[in-house]
C-alpha cells in the first residue's frame, strides 16, 4: 500500500507539531494560526488557506514570550 491516495493537491497546513496556544492571543505558537484557524482548515479554500499563510510570518513578531512558569504567572493575580 502507498501513500499516494492520502496525498492531496491543496495548500499544506503550516502545522509544525509544537501546539502550545498563547493564553491571550490564542494563537498557536508553533505554526500562529487561531485556534479558530486550525479548526476550520481542512474546510477552507486554496485562497482562504494562502491569505492566512501569507499572514503568518507577522504573527510572530506580535507574540510575547511568557517568562517565569507558573510562578510568574502566580504573581500576576
Amino acid at each position: 500500500m502507498t501513500d499516494d491516495v492520502w496525498k492531496r493537491n491543496e495548500i499544506a497546513s503550516p502545522c509544525v507539531k509544537i501546539c502550545v496556544v498563547h493564553p491571550e492571543a490564542r494563537i498557536c505558537t508553533g505554526c500562529y494560526r487561531s485556534i479558530e484557524e486550525i479548526g476550520g482548515w481542512s474546510g477552507m479554500t486554496d485562497a482562504e488557506r494562502a491569505q492566512i499563510m501569507d499572514e503568518l510570518p507577522a504573527r510572530k513578531s506580535s507574540l510575547t514570550k511568557r517568562r517565569g512558569g507558573r510562578r510568574a504567572r502566580l504573581k500576576k493575580t
